[in-house]
């Protein structure tokens, strides 16, 4: 009996964990080919498996939505990886000083990663809304030349989208940023302050080098939440004003359910799956050439 307990306690944890992930691999790997193939047909409201060759790609590419969606990413994720890593690293830094109530503010930071997508969307786009937001608040206080309307602002409303991100996406940032902070060898950092070095150069000299392949991870992580952005576009600004706001995400879920162009769609899917891997590849080759390294010098 006891022997058979035994190996019901070593089987138990292979049963919860690899059925659920053959699953779900399966499920990633068949949509995945499935929408591939489409791409190359001449599907439209329903699946039409005649070979259509590249003319989805070449219509896709040569449309002006998709155009614009491509730069409104870049602008997007330019910008919001750069701020969410900058305040991330900021917010890590102040807690990583051992103040008084750590676990609270830390607490703080990361609750917007409790928070959905959707949810995050409807609040800011409450707040950016000039009818009931801060404008209307600012126009109630007296100050009614002041303006904050970026949602209905065709240049501004990419950058609403942007401010919403960093606010959700920085807590992640920090949490990394942290960890890797608390790992640096406080050895390294003593030695430091022992030849007379500031705060400033034990940050910038020592521990923020150290912590290299934690910008690595954090950069990549990002990006890829950038390209995938969809519902909180959709929440925030519903990809308008126009197409002011609208990104990769939008343009696919677009054309496969709402003008019916299923082969389009996927190969606008294909194409934003191909960003992905632009991201992913060289993030895997950076961990692979990491781990030889380490264990060369072992």
């Amino acid at each position: 009996m006891m022997a058979w307990r035994q190996r019901w306690d070593r089987i138990l944890p292979h049963l919860v964990i690899w059925p659920p992930l053959l699953v779900s691999c399966a499920y990633v790997l068949v949509f995945s080919v499935w929408t591939t193939w489409v791409s190359f047909t001449r599907s439209t409201l329903l699946p039409d498996y005649s070979w259509a060759g590249v003319r989805n790609y070449t219509a896709m590419l040569a449309s002006r939505n998709w155009q614009i969606a491509f730069t409104n990413l870049f602008i997007y994720g330019a910008c919001f990886v750069v701020l969410a890593m900058a305040v991330g690293l900021l917010l890590a830094v102040l807690i990583d000083q051992r103040i008084r109530g750590e676990n609270l503010f830390r607490t703080i930071f990361l609750y917007p990663i409790a928070v959905s997508f959707v949810v995050t969307g409807t609040v800011w786009g409450w707040l950016f809304n000039p009818s009931i937001g801060v404008q209307k608040l600012v126009h109630d206080l007296g100050w009614t030349s002041f303006r904050f309307d970026w949602v209905i602002d065709r240049n501004m409303a990419i950058y609403t989208i942007v401010v919403a991100a960093v606010w959700h996406g920085s807590g992640f940032a920090m949490a990394l940023f942290l960890a890797g902070l608390r790992s640096v060898d406080a050895d390294l950092v003593k030695a430091a302050q022992i030849d007379g070095a500031g705060a400033w150069r034990i940050y910038t000299r020592v521990v923020l080098p150290t912590i290299g392949p934690i910008f690595v991870a954090v950069l990549v992580m990002l990006l890829q939440f950038a390209i995938k952005t969809y519902d909180l576009v959709v929440a925030l600004t519903a990809g308008g004003p126009g197409l002011a706001s609208t990104l990769p995400a939008l343009v696919v879920y677009d054309f496969m359910f709402q003008r019916g162009e299923l082969g389009r769609g996927a190969a606008a899917a294909v194409m934003l799956l191909g960003s992905l891997t632009v991201v992913l590849i060289p993030y895997a080759g950076f961990r692979a050439w990491q781990n030889r390294r380490g264990a060369a010098r072992v």
